[in-house]
């Protein structure tokens, strides 16, 4: 009985250090359990939560910081805000790796060769951490909202000064300062459903082009994708906010804006007080000063007639648009989780293209998928030759822990994989020529955003959104300007400067 009793006090208190442990304010750690729920909480916008503690104010003064950002646009917007607020710490930026005293590493999880990239890097820094004890290296983004990337960082990455989620950036000085204190590996990630934080600052990468985020988070839950666990749910934010934005960004003379979302067709659907959606915000923004207005990225399942009619009716909305369609087999599309069918994809695309003048369309394509035959390959690539993409960008399925998908059976062997990518590669590569092929000898607009190392040309982005190179100016940076193209290549276009 003595011996029974020990043993149940003993797991007891084996039980209580470990929830000592995690519940401790050292780490929050994220629960992929908790991060796919989705209630009915009012989602709550907060105006007054960024702030700096008065000590860390001038904490960086004399200090510089890098940071390297892996993933989507929403990550590099996410790195923006890092900036800033490390700016507003007094730390200065830099690019070399060695003179930095902060390094952040922003991270993407939507696929393992991301991963390893950044635990690659990771390794790297180890080395640099060993030699320089002083330095504080951090990791955030989405990997850090992955439960099981952080079990792998409390094994074999103590090393690391401090991790923070993609929910609370605006946390960055007190995690920071936390970390110092304590100086041990300090957690703070957050699976919850999500709040709108306004006032966030950002230091942004351009001086005429800049994101704006419209919306967080995602409840599509496509079986592929783990983002709606590293996002949490759909927030929309409010309009005034955001018009509020742009009229900011004007002022400052910015020439063109990509509204952020990881659906932005669905923007405003979580609104409760009142019934306004994207088309709706699109149309508003669209009578504002601003030259160019682009988005990133639509589900052909919420693109609706009215998105058509606005943005065929605004010449300010660029005749661009990101539509994945994911696989042209319908029986993939299914497993994928992906309510349309092929036939649904090919019509809307078609009444795009009949609507918008010169509209270019690009889209994603997953090769691979669990259940995947030939069969449902050569439909892909058949619906490829019918719709002839501008561009597309392909990925070899990637299992991510977590997501529905994780359960179906893989039953494509790797080379497989690797061929299918290469012939939809080929395929894919034939057209974006061909349809680069049709602005030979034209006058196209082109954004000029800076001036190439290699080839001394300026380079810049049409309305179409096509890649181009020109002999120019240096004044013509940040101007929209007029370009004769005299030459093209499958990912770009080549000309002079029209005057």
């Amino acid at each position: 009985m003595l011996v029974n009793l020990t043993f149940y006090y003993g797991k007891i208190l084996t039980c209580a250090i470990i929830l000592m442990f995690l519940g401790s304010d050292k780490m929050q750690k994220p629960n992929m359990i908790e991060a796919q729920k989705r209630g009915h909480l009012k989602t709550k916008v907060l105006t007054n939560d960024y702030n700096i503690p008065s000590d860390m104010q001038s904490y960086g003064v004399n200090k510089k910081y890098y940071i390297e950002t892996y993933g989507c646009q929403m990550n590099v917007h996410d790195s923006e805000a890092v900036k800033a607020i490390l700016e507003d710490m007094s730390f200065t930026n830099t690019k070399d790796l060695s003179a930095a005293d902060l390094i952040i590493i922003n991270t993407c999880a939507i696929r393992e060769n991301a991963h390893n990239k950044v635990f690659g890097k990771l390794g790297q820094l180890k080395n640099l951490k060993k030699n320089n004890p002083n330095i504080m290296i951090g990791l955030c983004g989405c990997m850090a909202q992955e439960e099981v990337v952080i079990d792998l960082l409390f094994k074999k990455y103590q090393w690391l000064d401090f991790v923070f989620g993609t929910h609370n950036i605006y946390k960055l000085p007190f995690i920071l300062k936390e970390a110092i204190t304590k100086g041990e590996l300090v957690v703070e990630v957050w699976s919850k459903e999500g709040n709108i934080i306004e006032n966030i600052p950002f230091k942004r990468d351009s001086n005429y082009k800049a994101w704006v985020n419209i919306m967080y988070g995602c409840d599509n839950f496509c079986t592929y994708c783990i983002v709606p666990y590293v996002r949490g749910r759909q927030r929309s934010r409010r309009p005034n906010y955001i018009m509020d934005e742009v009229q900011e960004l004007i002022k400052a003379g910015y020439k063109e804006i990509t509204l952020l979302g990881q659906n932005v067709n669905s923007y405003g659907r979580d609104f409760i007080d009142q019934n306004y959606d994207f088309a709706d915000l699109l149309t508003d923004i669209s009578k504002t000063d601003i030259d160019r207005i682009r988005f990133v990225t639509s589900n052909p399942w919420d693109f609706t007639d009215k998105m058509i009619e606005v943005i065929k009716n605004n010449k300010n909305i660029m005749p661009y648009i990101h539509l994945p369609i994911q696989s042209g087999s319908n029986k993939i599309l299914k497993l994928m989780g992906r309510r349309y069918t092929k036939e649904d994809y090919i019509e809307l695309f078609n009444k795009i293209k009949s609507n918008i003048k010169n509209v270019s369309i690009s889209t994603d394509i997953i090769v691979g998928f669990p259940g995947e035959t030939e069969e449902d390959f050569q439909e892909t690539l058949a619906l490829v030759n019918e719709l002839k993409f501008d561009f597309a960008f392909t990925f070899v399925y990637s299992p991510r822990e977590g997501t529905a998908a994780i359960k179906l059976k893989d039953n494509v062997s790797e080379d497989e994989k690797k061929e299918r990518l290469y012939q939809l590669n080929k395929l894919i590569n034939k057209y974006a020529l061909a349809n680069n092929q049709k602005y030979l000898l034209q006058t196209v607009k082109v954004l000029i955003e800076k001036q190439d190392v290699k080839t001394g040309l300026l380079t810049g982005y049409t309305e179409t959104n096509k890649l181009t190179y020109c002999k120019g100016d240096l004044s013509d940076i940040g101007k929209i300007v007029l370009v004769q193209i005299n030459k093209v290549k499958t990912w770009s276009l080549y000309g002079e400067r029209n005057f």
